[in-house]
């Protein structure tokens, strides 16, 4: 079996109906979505399956929505496919289910988690993010450094030329206007209810850090490469602190699938809703092969391909 690097997606991959076809077609799906409900005391079925969009686009909503979906294709593969997972990433929320998937946390513990993380994010409404394209990295590190009125930080190295910045309004106008000037070919304007991965964040650290502590952590199975830090974390301790840090970190996203690389994955596998990993990775290498598997269809496939 080809080893594997396991991709996890973060907010903004939920939409309206995801995880239905898999709670319809598989018992064990409809388990864990009950036990999310229970947990939680959140309709997350119906959600998931009839939102409306801005219900579940809500940050305290979209967080566990996610996670649970993820989770759920993650119990349905094949055990062989399980096995051969070298190493996992997640983009921020993901690098919640990464852990999940490698064992080191409980789901009811990680559904805990995300969910007052969502709230707490939520709750720090002081601010913005835009997404800025064709500039590469130092460039923009460049433009949020030049800015003398305004918070503003680069949040989200996702790809090469497509860096994420996070501040308050002023700040992020500001350094989008001197990203433009200095050569950008796009800057986008995110629709996010808040300044994430950036120090405006530092409100609700200490909610996050009181719900990590009440959490048991274990080392994971395979490592996690975490987004704060971009190497692969196998102490359960060392993923809680840095689970925090990435709190008000950036996400070290080209750095983290590189050192995905450097663990010897040779197939990268994104599990979840949506396919933003594994377009990010096409961008970062297109030299790697890759899938996806998210819904009942994909998750058919793969059982049915490893049982011939």
């Amino acid at each position: 079996m080809t080893d594997t690097a396991l991709l996890l997606p973060g907010q903004g991959s939920q939409f309206v109906g995801m995880g239905a076809d898999l709670v319809d077609a598989y018992p064990e799906a409809a388990e864990l979505y009950a036990e999310a409900e229970d947990v939680l005391g959140v309709p997350l079925v119906r959600l998931s399956r009839e939102g409306p969009a801005e219900e579940l686009t809500r940050t305290e909503n979209a967080q566990p929505a996610i996670l649970t979906h993820s989770y759920a294709v993650w119990r349905l593969l094949p055990a062989p496919v399980r096995a051969s997972v070298v190493v996992a990433a997640g983009h921020s929320l993901g690098e919640f289910t990464a852990y999940l998937c490698a064992g080191a946390l409980a789901f009811p513990d990680a559904l805990r988690i995300v969910r007052k993380r969502g709230e707490l994010m939520a709750r720090a409404r002081n601010g913005t993010m835009a997404a800025v394209l064709g500039l590469d990295d130092e460039a923009v590190r460049a433009a949020c450094a030049a800015v003398e009125d305004g918070v503003v930080v680069a949040a989200n190295f996702n790809a090469p030329g497509q860096v994420v910045i996070s501040g308050d309004e002023a700040g992020v106008e500001a350094a989008s206007a001197r990203a433009r000037e200095t050569g950008a070919r796009r800057v986008l304007p995110l629709d996010v209810s808040g300044a994430f991965h950036s120090p405006l964040m530092e409100v609700a650290r200490d909610g996050l850090a009181e719900a990590l502590a009440a959490a048991t952590f274990r080392d994971p199975g395979f490592p996690v490469v975490a987004n704060a830090a971009a190497r692969p974390v196998r102490s359960g301790e060392e993923a809680r602190e840095l689970l925090l840090e990435q709190l008000t970190s950036p996400v070290r996203w080209v750095e983290s699938v590189r050192a995905m690389g450097e663990a010897g994955a040779r197939r990268w596998l994104e599990i979840g809703p949506g396919t933003v990993l594994a377009g990010l990775l096409r961008r970062i290498d297109r030299s790697l092969e890759t899938a996806t598997v998210g819904d009942a269809e994909t998750v058919r496939a793969w059982r049915e391909a490893e049982h011939g």
